[in-house]
């Protein structure tokens, strides 16, 4: 696929743009057992869809560390003050990875969607960040025509 933002070629599979980040994909914009890859939901349940089996929980976990290349320019940077973007492109392309591989391991179960899905990182000595994305993977089908719930306004 192509981003349609930069024109870059870019993997399939990607929810971003690992050169201008736009986002590819819209959150919740497909949910399909034919897909491939599952649909990853920060929110607790999917709307319109009901969930059919809890499969359990699912991660992505990815260390990553500058080169020492990449620190000295940072270490650079920090005179001036602002945005590190050495750092930032790092943080970037390790959640990415993480979200990746949670969704590789969710697929591998037979899951297709993931709800709840968070992020948290640990700091490993001065050198290494660990970054894990986790969820829970489950089984969805879309809701019959009329049986999704509407609210209603209480005035």
């Amino acid at each position: 696929m192509y981003c349609p933002k930069c024109g870059k070629q870019v993997d399939d599979k990607a929810a971003y743009c690992p050169n201008c980040k736009t986002q590819l994909k819209q959150v919740g914009e497909y949910v399909s057992q034919t897909s491939g890859m599952p649909t990853l939901l920060t929110a607790n349940y999917a709307p319109g869809y009901k969930v059919d089996k809890v499969i359990g929980m699912v991660y992505g976990i990815t260390v990553r560390s500058r080169g020492l290349g990449g620190n000295i320019l940072a270490g650079l940077r920090t005179i001036a003050g602002g945005e590190i973007v050495e750092y930032t492109e790092m943080a970037h392309q390790a959640r990415q990875q993480a979200l990746d591989r949670l969704s590789q391991q969710a697929a591998n179960m037979g899951a297709n969607a993931v709800l709840s899905v968070m992020f948290d990182s640990t700091e490993i000595g001065n050198t290494m960040d660990e970054i894990i994305a986790f969820g829970t993977a489950v089984v969805v089908s879309p809701l019959a025509m009329g049986t999704q719930q509407e609210f209603v306004r209480l005035s």
